[in-house]
Parts: C-alpha cells; sequence; structure tokens
C-alpha cells in the first residue's frame, strides 16, 4: 500500500505540464512576488526605522534609538490616547450601530419588504464612493454657509453652529458620516451570504411555529457563520484605517485625532521623525489582530 502511494504521488507531481507551471508562477508566483516586495518590505523596513532617530532624508542621519520613540508616545504625546479613545469610539460605534443596521438591513431587503429596491439603492451609493469624497460632500453640506445650517436657521459664518469644532458634536456627526457608507458596505456583503442560505431551512423553522427573529437568531446567523467573521473582522480594520474622513474635514490639524492622523503628521513634510514609523508599528499590531482571530477560525473550521 505505501509503494502504491508513493506511485501515484510521484505521477501526480510529473502531471503538471509547462503550461501548468506557466500558470502557477503568474497567478501565484508573480502576486505573492509583489505582495512581498510591495507590502511585507516596507512593513519590516518601518519595524526597523521605529527603532531609530531619523528625518527621512540622508540615511547617514540615521542614529539608533531603542525604544525612546514609543516611550515618547506612551508617555509624553498629547495625542496618542486621544487617538486611541477615538479609535476606539469608531470600532464601539460601527460594532452595536452601523454593523447592526446594515446586517438589519440585508435581512429586510432579502425579504423583499415595501420598498427594498429603494434602500438597496440608497445605502449602495455610499459604497461606490471613497471616504474622502463623502468627507466633501458632507463638509459642505454641514460648514458654515452649508445646507444644514440653512435648514436650521443659521446661515453664514458668524451665526453658523460649529459642528467640527464641538468635540461633544463633531464626534456623533464623524461616526454617522462614516456609518453612511459602512452601513451600506455591510448590506451587500451580508445580503450576499443571504442568499447562500437554503431557503428550506428557514421554510422548516416557520413550520416548526419559529417567529422572524427566532428563525433569524437560530437558523440564518448559525449559517452565516463565515460570513459574521469575515464581517467582524472587516469592522475592526475599518474602525483602525480611517484617515481620509478625518483629513478631508480637519486636514493636518488635531481637531479629531486618530492613530492614522498621527502616522501622517510625524512621518510627512518638515517635522517628519520616525515617531510616524512608531505610530505605524502600532497601528500595524492592531490591526493584524483582527486578521490573526480570522485565520485561527478559518484554518480551525478546516481540520
Amino acid at each position: 500500500m505505501t509503494l502504491t502511494a508513493a506511485k501515484r504521488k510521484t505521477r501526480r507531481r510529473r502531471a503538471f505540464t509547462k503550461g501548468d507551471r506557466f500558470t502557477l508562477s503568474m497567478f501565484v508566483g508573480v502576486p505573492a512576488f509583489l505582495h512581498i516586495v510591495w507590502v511585507w518590505i516596507p512593513a519590516l523596513l518601518t519595524i526597523a526605522l521605529s527603532f531609530t532617530y531619523w528625518n527621512g532624508v540622508q540615511l547617514s542621519n540615521i542614529r539608533w534609538a531603542g525604544l525612546a520613540n514609543y516611550d515618547t508616545i506612551f508617555t509624553a504625546s498629547a495625542q496618542f490616547w486621544p487617538a486611541m479613545r477615538n479609535n476606539t469610539y469608531w470600532l464601539l460605534w460601527f460594532s452595536f450601530i452601523a454593523t447592526p443596521l446594515g446586517v438589519l438591513l440585508a435581512y429586510q431587503v432579502d425579504r423583499r419588504i415595501r420598498g427594498h429596491k429603494i434602500y438597496e439603492s440608497v445605502y449602495y451609493i455610499p459604497v461606490v464612493l471613497s471616504l474622502a469624497v463623502i468627507g466633501i460632500i458632507w463638509r459642505f453640506m454641514l460648514g458654515p454657509t452649508g445646507l444644514v445650517q440653512v435648514l436650521l436657521g443659521y446661515p453664514g459664518i458668524e451665526d453658523a453652529i460649529p459642528i467640527f469644532g464641538n468635540y461633544d458634536i463633531n464626534t456623533y456627526v464623524i461616526l454617522s458620516i462614516a456609518s453612511w457608507r459602512h452601513i451600506g458596505y455591510i448590506m451587500l456583503l451580508y445580503l450576499a451570504g443571504l442568499k447562500s442560505v437554503d431557503p428550506s431551512l428557514r421554510e422548516a423553522a416557520a413550520i416548526d411555529g419559529a417567529t422572524e427573529w427566532q428563525s433569524f437568531r437560530k437558523v440564518v446567523l448559525p449559517a452565516m457563520k463565515p460570513v459574521n467573521v469575515i464581517i467582524i473582522v472587516i469592522t475592526v480594520i475599518e474602525s483602525l484605517r480611517a484617515f481620509d474622513l478625518i483629513y478631508i474635514i480637519y486636514g493636518t490639524s488635531t481637531g479629531w485625532p486618530i492613530l492614522g492622523m498621527l502616522v501622517f503628521q510625524n512621518i510627512y513634510g518638515q517635522s517628519a521623525s520616525m515617531l510616524g514609523a512608531a505610530y505605524a508599528v502600532i497601528l500595524l499590531l492592531l490591526s493584524i489582530t483582527p486578521i490573526v482571530f480570522y485565520l485561527r477560525t478559518v484554518f480551525r473550521d478546516d481540520v
């Protein structure tokens, strides 16, 4: 049996033709090479540079700093902990408000309730736009001379409500603007997953007397486990990679600090320093966590 299995394995190895090897090299080797060159090498260089002093100009000016950059961030930076707080707010808002709303809309659209095409279109439009474009739209809408100020009866710069200048207000405004796109994104993902659920499962639950909520919680939700894991990962990553919306609204100021903005502020321009690299490493570690969770879940299910 062992010799037979070895012969079969040998025959399988010899079955690859030149065309197969070419296809594998083009569709596996080339993407892997580009991924290493454009993702992993810059990431490893960023990690190395986070332990140095350097202004980003001449390589001869690089000096070893040890953990000094990280010590500065954790003990002396006035923006790091507010940025962590804001990213945490972003994560909690997405986790308990935006993502559940996206799932609920997907479930209702899948049931083909009245007006489902309208809901689908309204929440799909922001998905095709970048957060930068969405930020521009809402900056004009909520600005001192924007439509919202006019409707509230406060037109003009002097009388306008400082929506983006008041932390108690702008936190909810920014998270609501970001949710406009995130809800549609989650809706599309979950709607695609719902299409793969066997309708007979819900029909059997209905025959057994299950309500809509019971059918969703005990039948649909377990069947959607792979999609649920992906949505959790996407929600965490989206809360960490937030940058363009804040940049469009506040520029390089510290009106509403987040980790992505701190990376940009400390690594770009005349004030460039390797504090930006250290911020990037912290952001990288936080981003890798949900990916590791996803991979562990996938591999555990495959075993």
